[in-house]
């Protein structure tokens, strides 16, 4: 099983990804995408990411508004492996922009 990351640990990681907060128990981003089908695009693209990690984040939709959540609920908490996931998923928002 994986480790949980302690505070401080998060929150170095948080500081070289964009828009992401949280604490051990978390960590989440939301991103505004121009349309609908751009947020579903997006969310689509995470989707197939998550399959190839076998690590999945909470998504909530709001029209083009997307919030992810990582947490990796087998460790309680947040791991390297929600750090990863969080990474692709900034590399995905990149590029639909």
């Amino acid at each position: 099983m994986a480790d949980v990351l302690t505070a401080e640990a998060v929150e170095n990681e948080l500081s070289g990804l964009a828009g992401w907060s949280g604490d051990p128990s978390g960590i989440s981003r939301t991103a505004e995408l121009a349309t609908f089908l751009d947020a579903i695009a997006v969310v689509d693209r995470v989707a197939v990411t998550a399959e190839e990690l076998d690590h999945h984040p909470d998504i909530d939709i709001r029209w083009r508004t997307l919030t992810f959540h990582c947490v990796t609920h087998s460790a309680g908490g947040v791991t390297h492996r929600d750090v990863a996931l969080a990474r692709r998923i900034d590399e995905i928002i990149r590029s639909a922009r």
